[in-house]
């Protein structure tokens, strides 16, 4: 049986590709944090957005994510994915790397819904900045 994370993480990377921001924050903790690149972190739900919106911009608003292998680690409410991102875009010249190792944190809601508090598509990446 499929980890229910896996199907959550599909509907991001759709909300993504499809610039629809409102619907993407809905899986967010409301003080979730993204790792917008190495050196810059942004925090809860407004930042978050405006940074997903300045992201889409800065790949000609044609950002397609998706995801290749994937571990979930779960203990009681919280789950840490590792997982192979993938970024495809109209755009040649990014600074960053479209073959990413990603590093994930959910945490359970007392309704049973799983949302992400830590967003870090660098993963350890970050340790080489």
């Amino acid at each position: 049986m499929e980890h229910p994370l896996k199907e959550v993480i599909k509907k991001c990377d759709m909300a993504i590709k499809q610039e629809d921001f409102d619907t993407l924050m809905n899986y967010y903790t409301d003080d979730a944090i993204l790792v917008v690149k190495p050196g810059m972190i942004v925090r809860g739900k407004e930042e978050i957005k405006n940074a997903f919106i300045a992201i889409a911009a800065y790949f000609n608003n044609s950002i397609v994510p998706t995801q290749g292998e994937m571990i979930i680690l779960e203990a009681g409410d919280t789950a840490l994915v590792i997982a192979q991102t993938l970024l495809d875009a109209d755009k040649d010249d990014s600074a960053y790397s479209m073959d990413r190792r990603a590093t994930y944190v959910f945490k359970r809601n007392s309704q049973g819904e799983w949302l992400c508090a830590i967003d870090n598509s660098y993963g350890t990446e970050l340790i080489n900045q």
